[in-house]
């Protein structure tokens, strides 16, 4: 699944659909937020309730560029997501 690309406060982050499955399947996907590499690399995780399509690709790629902006506003750092193995 293709990697999108937004801007917040200016700073440029890769956005990818987490792969991680919940108990809710197909009702709530997770996001992570990349900045950066390596060591300095920053990762944030978010879920979202897909509103059209329930297929996960599809349901990605059917966010707007603001939903997504919207969405890294309510993310959580790595740390605090089992989707990124609660690290850093």
């Amino acid at each position: 699944m293709p990697a999108r690309k937004i801007i917040v406060d200016g700073l440029d982050w890769t956005v990818t659909p987490s792969g991680y499955i919940t108990q809710y399947d197909q009702d709530e996907f997770g996001l992570f937020f990349t900045k950066g590499e390596g060591d300095s690399r920053e990762v944030r995780v978010t879920r979202y309730s897909p509103q059209g399509s329930r297929s996960r690709s599809q349901s990605f790629a059917e966010l707007s560029e603001d939903r997504l902006v919207s969405l890294f506003a309510q993310s959580q750092p790595s740390f605090t997501s089992p989707e990124a193995g609660y690290s850093k």
